[in-house]
């Protein structure tokens, strides 16, 4: 590490030579510096004092893509660090940074059918020219052009570039689709409806400021209207769509936006699920559906991406895209693209997939920021720790480490603890959300709660979803089909008993799942059990890091309180913050 320091050099950051930076968490300008981070740095670990963030190359092209500069992000990192920034991360940010835009895929200007891969130098073409993707794309080296590339192989060949260190500026252009008139429905906008001023830039964004838009990922908390920011790229491009999403119950919800907010009737719009399987000018499908099963053989594309002229693919939480729809994104490259999530976190580890296929970060809306807003709700995040039962200690000891994760998840003590928070919170509408069927189903019946899992039919779904939102069901158990796109607006308390590991991204779709603004006002409760002492403790740390990059604060309490006194306690000005 470089430690020359100077004089003027407080800053709350420590930049090292492998590109890590350590952030102070009680500088003064630790906030400052956490928002300027995310635009180019990854969150690694989040312990109490120091924060850790990676520079990587796919986070800077990312931030190379939303128009920063090698020496913007060199700028906004010296007042940041405390001491000077070492020379070989500066040179290595500089690299990086000015790969994106070297190689660049265009139309060939002389055969139809190809595309023409632009070199910037002699450099990058010999360090691309070995590379065995090249050969298997079918590419041509041409003297003064560039490389010729067949137009059916546009996405593999972006995807191995990427993968190698070398991301493509794609500017081959985007065919249209079959033209589909749209406006924002009548009803709608007597009302006043309009889009929100980041709804607006997302769409802007997208659409490359008012261009002919292309592809590209936006990035915006729960509850702040991807569905309708879809919607207005739609209308911007008025063109047949096909739009992808996680679950039936979030494609019930995307029909009834369309034909609530837009002038399409309900026989334009096609619905492609395990129930009904119709395709229209405007189509909305599962990504379970885009796959299927031959035999023993390994998940196959469907043919839905050529059933019509689409004009736009919309990948609602492109975060869960399935690898075989990598596949299909692959080969349609020529058709625009739009991916919407909270969190462009994936466990798999392939951003870089989804960056190349599906496009770059195009536009991120803070969380925080929308809270100050008041476009969703505050929340307080407060992880209970429970002990686990002395009869279950000889078993936890003596079992290996997934089948330790597993019995504290399900500790039973965590039952008396959520009815602690049910006697807390009585009055408010809470879910009460976890992994494991057999640890819900117990609980659930210990509470007498109504429980919604993967087995429930659709049918019942909807009634007990309706029945919350009514009110009429103040408590609600939920497995992960309600990890994504459930709409319940009035769900002010979350209680998370166990999850899938440490994944960053459920723990933000599940504070998501509260975070609508509430009529009075009132802040939203997010309460994680964990059994203390435990391997769950370990993946805890994991899975709130996300949201503490996102300005988050979580605070430890005893759990165990819960479950034997009727102590008072308040969230917020009681126990360590962690």
């Amino acid at each position: 590490m470089n430690t020359n320091k100077t004089a003027s050099q407080t800053g709350p950051c420590i930049v090292q030579r492998n590109r890590t930076i350590l952030l102070e968490v009680g500088h003064p300008d630790f906030e400052k510096a956490q928002s300027t981070l995310s635009h180019y740095c990854e969150l690694v670990k989040s312990p109490a004092s120091f924060h850790t963030y990676q520079i990587t190359p796919l986070s800077l092209w990312n931030a190379a893509a939303a128009g920063w500069s090698p020496a913007a992000v060199i700028s906004s990192l010296v007042p940041l660090s405390r001491w000077e920034v070492p020379s070989a991360v500066q040179g290595e940010i500089q690299e990086l940074m000015s790969r994106f835009g070297k190689l660049r895929l265009n139309c060939h200007p002389q055969k139809a059918s190809w595309l023409l891969l632009s070199l910037e130098d002699i450099q990058t073409e010999e360090a691309i020219r070995a590379l065995p993707c090249l050969k298997e794309a079918g590419a041509v080296f041409a003297a003064g052009l560039g490389v010729e590339i067949p137009s059916h192989r546009r996405g593999m060949l972006k995807q191995e570039l990427t993968r190698a260190g070398y991301p493509v500026l794609d500017l081959a252009g985007y065919e249209d689709g079959q033209h589909l008139g749209l406006e924002w429905s009548p009803s709608c906008t007597g009302e006043g409806f309009q889009l929100r001023e980041y709804q607006r830039a997302a769409v802007s964004a997208f659409m490359n400021g008012g261009g002919t838009g292309g592809s590209g990922v936006l990035v915006l908390p729960c509850g702040a209207g991807k569905t309708v920011i879809g919607l207005g790229a739609m209308l911007e491009l008025q063109c047949e769509t096909l739009i992808l999403t996680s679950s039936s119950t979030s494609v019930a919800q995307w029909i009834n936006e369309l034909v609530t907010r837009t002038t399409l009737q309900q026989e334009e719009i096609g619905e492609y699920t395990g129930q009904r399987k119709k395709v229209g000018p405007v189509t909305v499908a599962t990504y379970q559906m885009l796959t299927h099963r031959k035999g023993a053989e390994a998940p196959q594309p469907v043919n839905l991406f050529s059933e019509r002229s689409w004009g736009l693919i919309i990948y609602d939480e492109v975060h869960l895209l399935p690898a075989p729809v990598f596949r299909a994104a692959a080969d349609i490259q020529a058709t625009r693209r739009l991916g919407l999530t909270a969190t462009l976190i994936r466990e798999d580890g392939r951003e870089q997939d989804v960056f190349s296929l599906i496009g770059p970060k195009r536009y991120v809306m803070p969380w925080k920021r929308l809270e100050e807003k008041g476009w969703i709700a505050s929340a307080d995040c407060v992880e209970l720790k429970v002990s686990l039962p002395d009869s279950l200690k000889p078993a936890y000891y003596r079992a290996g480490k997934r089948e330790q994760y597993r019995l504290a998840s399900e500790n039973p003590a965590k039952t008396a603890a959520a009815k602690g928070l049910l006697s807390r919170h009585a009055g408010e509408q809470m879910l009460i959300i976890g992994q494991y069927v057999k640890q819900l189903q117990s609980m659930a019946e210990a509470l007498n709660v109504p429980l919604i899992t993967g087995s429930t039919n659709r049918a019942e779904r909807e009634r007990l979803y309706d029945a919350f939102r009514e009110g009429s069901i103040p408590v609600l158990a939920v497995s992960k089909v309600a990890n994504f796109a459930v709409d319940l607006p009035d769900a002010s308390v979350a209680l998370e008993v166990s999850g899938s590991y440490g994944s960053r991204q459920e723990e933000a779709q599940r504070l998501g799942r509260i975070l609508r603004p509430k009529k009075n006002g009132a802040r939203a409760s997010f309460y994680h059990l964990v059994t203390k002492d435990s391997r769950e403790e370990e993946f805890a740390i994991r899975r709130r890091m996300f949201l503490i990059e996102q300005g988050y604060e979580y605070v430890t309490q005893n759990g165990d309180a819960l479950c034997s006194a009727d102590v008072q306690w308040n969230a917020r000005e009681e126990g360590e913050l962690i």
